[in-house]
């Protein structure tokens, strides 16, 4: 059933976004004085239609697209050839290019809006470097940066948001050094800093504890599970034993992390409580090299001023910006191998696995999967603003290329020139299309990508 649910949520959601597409196409042909025939919302049997001011509107029963239509139709369904000066066709290039480009630019606008409205009741990580960590590479250099200083490069590659910021993070090998480049808030300089990673080796103690917190009566914690290779595969702890100490430093102390961390030593002394009795054991540690954690904390802005509403709108404006540096990453990366390239290309029916995941998450109450499908309503159609300009048949792209060329050359294309690069262009979007079902149903029966 929720399959079904997800499916009708990913309709309706493009079919919005494209309504608002065409409309924009709709609106500024009007603002331009351009005769439009007809404004269709959604596709199918028609469930509602009127005319106004000669232009046919409908509502349809499938949400899925929409389309406005510039030219007028014979009874054949041929397109009849006018010199009416009020035709798109028969418009400056400037005007064609204008009505072209405003659909995409809606939905650009539309993903902004959606991430500013959800920045405004959320709040928003920033790119602002925060305090450093105690103990981490960020406390080595404290000295060397000012806290909210913005983070506009990693190891070199761009950064806009926290999502690219945390992708090059990711591909970033824990013992290799981090350079960061950070703009001052108060100068715009730009700077370096560098992390150096630290190796360092502390002990496994193979347990899995139910919680960390002490707040029981033997304060300690409560074994959930004990692996089988502890003490050389002769365990000592059992579950649901109390370990209170290690070493006589009590787990419920400030500083038993940092303790247990730096410790070396061959043997550990643990204290812990078995059926109500207290008891010690000798355990043979297996130590673990780590490099120490980098520390990097990005502030989070609460949009509760004037100052934070405006930063909030030009963190929003990034998106775009985001998505495609994203992008570029993504496809640099499955060239190199880091990552599988079904990953980069998904279809519908990806998008309906992603909505499906979030509609059965028990976890998550209303206002969080709204919250959720609200977001990715915001990425889709900031997608949709990229993919429309492609030059594909169908797509707002072929127009704005040949009218690009047009202006170029000076004179309009033959229809033989159109005929191949449509040709051309349909072949593109058969493989694209080909290509993201594959990828779709690969990723969720088989798990590729993941």
């Amino acid at each position: 059933m929720n399959i079904v649910i997800s499916i009708v949520i990913v309709l309706i959601l493009l079919g919005v976004l494209a309504s608002m597409h065409e409309l924009a196409h709709f609106w500024v042909a009007k603002l331009l004085k351009i005769k439009a025939f007809e404004v269709s919302l959604f596709v199918g049997p028609k469930l509602l239609s009127w005319k106004r001011n000669d232009v046919d509107f409908s509502i349809r029963l499938i949400p899925v697209g929409a389309y406005v239509r510039f030219s007028e139709i014979d009874e054949e369904g041929y397109v009849v050839k006018s010199d009416d000066p009020h035709l798109l066709i028969n418009q400056p290039r400037f005007k064609r290019l204008l009505v072209a480009l405003a659909g995409p630019v809606m939905n650009l606008i539309l993903g902004i809006l959606i991430f500013f409205l959800m920045y405004c009741f959320t709040g928003f990580v920033s790119t602002d470097i925060g305090n450093p960590v105690p103990g981490a590479q960020t406390a080595e250099v404290a000295s060397e940066y000012v806290e909210r200083d913005t983070i506009v490069k990693v190891n070199g590659a761009r950064v806009y948001m926290y999502y690219d910021f945390s992708y090059e993070m990711s591909t970033i090998d824990p013992a290799d050094d981090v350079v960061l480049t950070l703009k001052s808030r108060e100068t715009g300089r730009l700077y370096d800093v560098t992390l150096e990673p630290v190796q360092k080796r502390k002990p496994l103690l193979l347990i899995t504890v139910e919680s960390i917190s002490t707040e029981n009566e033997y304060h300690g914690w409560k074994i959930y599970s004990v692996d089988e290779e502890q003490n050389n595969g002769n365990p000592v702890l059992q579950a649901g034993d109390y370990v209170t100490h290690f070493n006589g430093v009590s787990v419920a102390d400030e500083g038993f992390e940092d303790y247990i961390n730096n410790l070396n030593d061959d043997s550990i002394t643990v204290t812990y409580v078995r059926d109500g009795v207290e008891n010690e054991a000798e355990i043979i540690p297996v130590y673990q090299d780590y490099y120490t954690d980098r520390g990097i904390v990005l502030y989070s802005y609460a949009v509760n001023s004037p100052a934070n509403f405006f930063k909030a709108f030009a963190y929003a404006a990034k998106m775009p910006a985001s998505m495609t540096n994203f992008t570029i990453r993504g496809i640099r990366d499955a060239i190199r191998g880091r990552v599988k390239v079904y990953n980069l290309v998904s279809g519908p029916i990806g998008i309906a696995s992603v909505v499906n995941d979030v509609v059965e998450d028990e976890q998550d109450s209303i206002g969080d999967k709204i919250y959720m499908l609200i977001m990715l309503g915001g990425i889709i159609s900031i997608a949709l603003a990229f993919s429309n300009l492609l030059p594909i048949p169908g797509l707002d792209g072929v127009q704005i290329l040949l009218i690009v060329v047009e202006m170029v050359i000076g004179r309009k294309l033959s229809e033989k020139a159109e005929g191949r690069l449509t040709i051309i262009g349909f072949v593109l979007i058969i493989l694209l299309l080909i290509f993201a079902f594959v990828s779709d149903i690969l990723t969720i029966i088989f798990g590729f990508g993941t």
